[in-house]
């Protein structure tokens, strides 16, 4: 049922898909103005809190990991940690430094110590720039340099570095040290998220659901119960880390497994008396998580109990039929449902498998502008058709925010961040008096080690949610770009279809030749309609023989 009702827009033609999400999100002429209006004054707000940012926060602030140097020096940090020997520590430190940009950096911040530090990168870069004659007579001196530092002293200061810059984007290396840290902030809420990738064997889905209870254990006894269950820190699971077949040809197992281990965490999140919310992972494990959702949705030891939640990805175009599917059945049964909306963070990913795999379409949507409208249409559809579902509105673009406060008005809601980005934006948020909408900030919490797939999957494959990251750090990009209304982008366009630099996947080699189609086999639709294909073809007489020099041979 689940399938039927939302997979016909699987891999849809974008178009028409974006065409009804148009209608839905289009507003009055009176609010466009109420919105850009808004949305100037947040930006230039962010604008003016980072002219007064300084020493190492200007620094992280202006190498974020928006910023391909950001990327590069997040990525020597955490491999340093990894690598045991100085050779190799030389030759990466070499590799890295010497690929970065660094010119394009300079006096592009009012912070000293930000330009300062620059030049430093810029200058080691050159003096150890691998090709370079100079480079082997370079390197002997860096490590003579490093030799007169005892291994435990440099061993320290790598760690050192490596914790300044986690301590941007993580909570806490454990759930108590994190709930410890978010204490120091009475301005928002929290959602804990245990990093780590998905399970690959029985005993990593063991150990997960095990840090899983820990943390709601530790998260409960911290929680203040005079709060509503809605404003108490939560906490995020994702099934990909409870089960090592989570796939749609593994459905029968995934399901056992993954509800099983998901019930007996959301009945410790029921005594702990705080939210749960379901992660939303790749599109072909979507149907999966909604038949894991409603099996908890209906167990009777839950009854009573609102929170368990679902996050839901805009960019998929199936996001809305989902909503509609969450929105029937809040209704049917009279029990709330927190619904966190986000862009979503597999882009890049959804579009490699469906070349990879030669479907007929992508899952998601291609263009920015197009998966920004359908975040607008189904924050839109939240808030004025969806009673018993309570929404949170996960997003770090400016016009969005002020879209929703707008369309909004005093209903039930809360805007949701990353912890170690936004902040300046979220600032201008929650300092505004005409708002006051709470923030809930989503906080990961693990070992520093395991940072960067976190990082790169949320911020490289993600274009859409990296984008006003981009552009308002950069004071020359004009702030009417940054605040641009998605909508105004799209009917500017000739044509709603999908991007042109990305073809359909059967026009992958372009005029070479034709990609082989291939099957979605996470489509239960399309299965059947397989299994009735071979089902018919097997009720024909077939007669085998080889074929020789244009002759049949030995038919029988």
């Amino acid at each position: 049922a689940i399938s039927e009702e939302i997979n016909p827009d699987y891999l849809a033609d974008e178009a028409e898909i974006i065409t009804a999400l148009l209608k839905l999100a289009r507003t009055t002429e009176m609010l466009k103005d109420k919105i850009h209006d808004t949305a100037l004054e947040l930006v230039q707000s962010v604008r003016k809190q980072q002219q007064h940012s300084s020493g190492l926060h200007a620094f992280l602030q202006h190498y974020d990991l928006s910023s391909p140097e950001g990327v590069m020096l997040m990525c020597l940090a955490e491999s340093l940690l990894r690598i045991p020997d100085s050779d190799t520590i030389d030759d990466v430190i070499a590799d890295k430094l010497s690929s970065g940009h660094w010119e394009k950096h300079l006096n592009e911040s009012d912070s000293l110590f930000v330009n300062a530090s620059t030049w430093a990168l810029m200058l080691t870069g050159k003096l150890i720039k691998p090709g370079d004659q100079t480079f082997n007579k370079n390197k002997r001196l860096i490590k003579k340099l490093f030799s007169r530092m005892e291994e435990p002293v440099l061993r320290a200061a790598i760690k050192s570095a490596i914790t300044i810059i986690a301590h941007q984007f993580v909570m806490g290396r454990t759930i108590k040290e994190a709930i410890q840290r978010s204490e120091d902030s009475n301005t928002c809420r929290y959602s804990y998220d245990m990093l780590g990738e998905a399970a690959l064997t029985s005993r990593d889905a063991e150990h997960y659901q095990q840090a899983y209870a820990d943390a709601i254990t530790r998260i409960g006894e911290q929680t203040h119960h005079a709060d509503s269950l809605i404003t108490r820190p939560s906490i995020s699971v994702k099934l990909s880390a409870l089960s090592p077949r989570y796939e749609y040809r593994q459905q029968d197992r995934a399901i056992r497994e993954i509800a099983t281990r998901l019930l007996s965490l959301a009945q410790l999140a029921k005594a702990a008396d705080i939210c749960l919310t379901i992660d939303a992972e790749e599109s072909d494990r979507l149907t999966l998580s909604l038949e894991v959702f409603e099996h908890l949705y209906h167990d009777d030891t839950l009854a009573g109990w609102n929170g368990l939640g679902l996050a839901v990805q805009a960019y998929q175009k199936r996001a809305l039929s989902v909503l509609k599917r969450l929105n029937r059945l809040s209704t049917d049964f009279g029990k709330q449902i927190p619904v966190r909306l986000v862009k979503g963070a597999y882009w890049d990913t959804e579009i490699k498998r469906a070349q990879e795999k030669g479907l007929q379409s992508y899952p998601v949507f291609t263009r920015k502008c197009h998966t920004d409208i359908a975040y607008l249409a189904c924050a839109r559809y939240l808030i004025e058709q969806c009673p018993n579902i309570y929404p949170q509105f996960a997003t770090h673009n400016a016009h969005t925010i002020a879209y929703i406060f707008h369309h909004a008005d005093q209903g039930a809601y809360e805007f949701q961040r990353l912890h170690g980005m936004g902040e300046e934006l979220y600032n201008a948020v929650t300092s505004n008096d005409c708002f006051s909408i709470p923030c809930r900030i989503y906080a990961p919490v693990g070992k520093h080690a395991e940072l960067l797939p976190y990082l790169i999957r949320r911020l490289l494959e993600n274009g859409a949610n990296t984008s006003f990251v981009n552009q308002v750090v950069h004071k020359d990009t004009c702030i009417e770009t940054i605040i641009s209304d998605p909508i105004m982008i799209a009917d500017q366009l000739n044509e709603k279809s999908q991007q042109a630099d990305i073809p359909l996947p059967k026009n992958l080699f372009a005029r070479k030749r034709i990609n082989s189609a291939g099957l979605n086999f996470a489509d239960e639709l399309e299965v059947k309609q397989l299994q009735q294909a071979i089902e018919q073809a097997a009720e024909n007489d077939y007669t085998a023989a080889a074929y020789i020099n244009g002759k049949t041979i030995n038919a029988e």
